[in-house]
């Protein structure tokens, strides 16, 4: 009988480890569930992110397309334009739109300028960023310039008034910004380098409210 109980004890106690393991085991694989759940959401996630960022890249590629339909003849002959960051930079060398020192556009900058907005107004979910670049160069104050800085938000803000002027693209969309002569293409410091760093670049943005607020959730 003594041999018995023991044997009954040893059996119950067996049982009791069995439940805890179990009960252990349910545990794992409730929070194993959980975590494949979690992971097919994020999968699903990150899914429409590549998605979503699939087509603004598509977007900006359509857009440079136009753009350089729009401004055939000139690409290469003072104005380059290329993709990257999913942005659209459109590059304009001073000589197609300045003279030397002068916030002024001339006759040939107009008219790529007038070109330029007509593919914008067809493409409302673009803002428009426009910078305005200058050489190391100190120019002596002249006038309304007083130094590089102003001369490349003065170049800027003539840019946006013509684009704005000639067609009926929201100004909302148009932000005008100097950024002198910190933002170099060419750190030669030799006359061709110079001349490179000196212009405009129309930057063209895709809207990311949508990616945003996808990523804020």
């Amino acid at each position: 009988m003594t041999q018995l109980q023991k044997t009954q004890e040893e059996l119950q106690a067996q049982e009791d480890a069995l439940r805890t393991l179990e009960s252990s085991l349910h545990k794992k694989e409730k929070t194993l569930n959980n975590l494949n759940q979690a992971l097919a959401a994020r999968e699903k996630r990150v899914a429409e992110l590549e998605d979503m960022i699939a087509k603004k890249d598509a977007a900006a590629a359509e857009l440079k397309d136009k753009v350089k339909a729009a401004l055939l003849g000139f690409e290469n002959n003072g104005l380059t334009i290329e993709q990257k960051n999913g942005k659209v930079y459109v590059s304009l060398d001073e000589s197609l739109l300045f003279s030397s020192g002068s916030y002024n556009v001339g006759s040939k900058g107009i008219v790529v300028l007038k070109k330029l907005a007509v593919v914008l107004e067809q493409s409302p979910d673009i803002n428009i960023l426009v910078e305005g670049h200058t050489d190391n160069v100190p120019m002596k104050s002249q006038g309304a310039i007083s130094d590089n800085w102003d001369l490349s938000v003065k170049r800027a803000t003539s840019v946006v008034k013509i684009m704005t002027k000639n067609s009926t693209v929201n100004p909302k969309r148009l932000t005008a910004a100097g950024r002198g002569e910190y933002s170099p293409l060419d750190l030669s410091n030799t006359i061709e380098g110079r001349k490179k760093n000196r212009r405009i670049e129309v930057i063209l943005i895709p809207k990311l409210d949508e990616l945003f607020e996808l990523l804020g959730e």
